[in-house]
């Protein structure tokens, strides 16, 4: 007997084709909803019933929260899946699921909002013993002497964050003590607009610090895990390109230490589903900067590594079960990379999108490819711009290292512009080869 009879996704993409699948093979029939712009994608045809949620702007169909729990009214469903992105993050949609009947599969709304503001997140960590980054976790003030006071303490280069920022916007780095009032200002005003929250914090600016994530599962019964964690270090502009696991510059000693210190903490904010808990790491610290309350873009990694299913834990976890796995049984094989293939020039990275008039994935033994795209298949204007991921596996490092370059080698996408020639690149690199780079790297590698 599946744990629910019809869950509702409420995204799109390659994550609503993959929870469909874990769907499909736990027996849950699926609901699908899409703008006017995804009429003919892949999920929509596989799923059992699909529902027009609005036009192609987000706001009027995958942010548009009475129409997806209208939806799931009409379709009867059980449960909502949100994914990644979109409503994914957003505790009052959360709250309103809960309150329509429906079972959310991810956490609780009041975690989801604690985690949301970065200012309380960091509070909230820093109180449960979580190491954070040096700085002033409350929102700025606007007299001169007391900010410049504060930046000072902090010691220059500061970086500004926004409250209630993510996906690598809202965030400024301030060197000079001259350049601090103004660039605080301009942050305020690119946070208000992109969050709908003015509010800004201080931290300290790490030189050369490497972007390492933990991932947690926890239930309803007080149980809680981690897998390890994922090295998502190699980012343009704030925004992840490659992701691998487990990070060559951290030691099993380390990832015991720090993953007791994530799921001691998850316990105690009662969370409930799949999360990560991201931190910068440098000379052998970590320091907590956020916690997606999602499942993430490149779980695939520790799947591979693991072989737990997170998506398949997620629904288990929401539907009551408790979970299946210990933290004994938690056990790190081999090494996974994963690249994102995106819709965009490779060098300005400004979106292609436009119509694949051809499309190849690359297959063979440990390669996984995840994505909604076929031939003829129309990139759509009006959203993100990944259309696919690699993921590979192999024994250790250097074998995955070359399994993803035969596999970007078979890789063909044609009538748009994609980034696979820099992934190429990235994976004959030296320095990735090595081992020898920080989250700096590609922005200092493209000056």
């Amino acid at each position: 007997m599946p744990c629910f009879n019809k869950i509702l996704i409420a995204n799109r993409g390659e994550i609503a084709l993959r929870v469909q699948r874990a769907c499909r093979e736990l027996g849950i029939k699926t609901v699908a909803v899409y703008s006017t712009a995804d009429v003919d994608a892949k999920y929509v045809k596989l799923a059992d019933e699909a529902v027009c949620i609005g036009p192609a702007p987000p706001r009027e169909s995958y942010l548009n929260i009475p129409a997806i729990i209208a939806a799931a009214e009409v379709t009867g469903a059980e449960a909502i899946h949100p994914g990644y992105g979109f409503l994914s993050e957003n505790a009052d949609f959360a709250e309103q699921v809960l309150k329509s009947g429906f079972a959310f599969i991810g956490p609780p709304p009041g975690v989801i909002r604690l985690m949301g503001d970065k200012i309380t997140a960091k509070a909230e960590m820093l109180s449960k013993g979580v190491p954070c980054v040096p700085g002033y976790a409350k929102n700025l003030p606007n007299d001169e002497r007391e900010l410049l006071s504060i930046a000072r303490d902090v010691g220059f280069p500061v970086m500004l964050k926004a409250a209630g920022g993510g996906g690598g916007r809202g965030m400024k780095v301030v060197s000079r003590e001259e350049d601090l009032l103004n660039d605080l200002q301009i942050t305020r005003s690119e946070a208000k607009l992109a969050f709908g929250n003015a509010e800004v914090y201080l931290e300290k600016f790490l030189q050369n610090p490497r972007h390492i994530e933990i991932q947690i599962l926890a239930d309803m019964h007080g149980h809680c895990i981690h897998l390890g964690e994922r090295d998502c270090s190699l980012q343009r502009r704030h925004q992840k390109i490659i992701e691998e696991t487990p990070a060559c510059v951290i030691e099993p000693e380390e990832r015991e230490r720090i993953g007791k210190v994530c799921t001691k903490a998850c316990k105690q904010l009662g969370y409930v589903g799949a999360g990560t808990i991201e931190f910068l790491f440098e000379n052998g610290k970590f320091y907590f900067i956020e916690m997606n309350t999602r499942i993430q873009v490149e779980h695939g990694v520790t799947e591979a590594v693991t072989g737990i299913d997170l998506v398949r834990e997620q629904i288990l976890i929401a539907s009551g079960k408790e979970l299946g796995h210990s933290q004994d049984d938690v056990l790190l094989s081999g090494h996974a990379i994963q690249c994102r293939i995106n819709a965009e020039d490779p060098n300005s990275f400004i979106p292609s999108p436009g119509k694949i008039t051809n499309w190849h994935a690359p297959g063979g033994f440990g390669v996984r490819v995840d994505s909604h795209v076929y031939v003829n298949y129309t990139v759509p204007p009006n959203y993100d711009s990944l259309i696919g991921k690699i993921i590979v596996y192999g024994n250790n490092r250097e074998q995955a290292i070359s399994k993803m370059q035969v596999a970007l080698s078979e890789t063909i996408v044609e009538g748009i512009n994609t980034n696979i020639s820099l992934h190429r690149e990235l994976m004959s690199d030296e320095n990735f080869i090595s081992g020898d780079f920080s989250i700096n790297y590609l922005e200092n590698k493209f000056m």
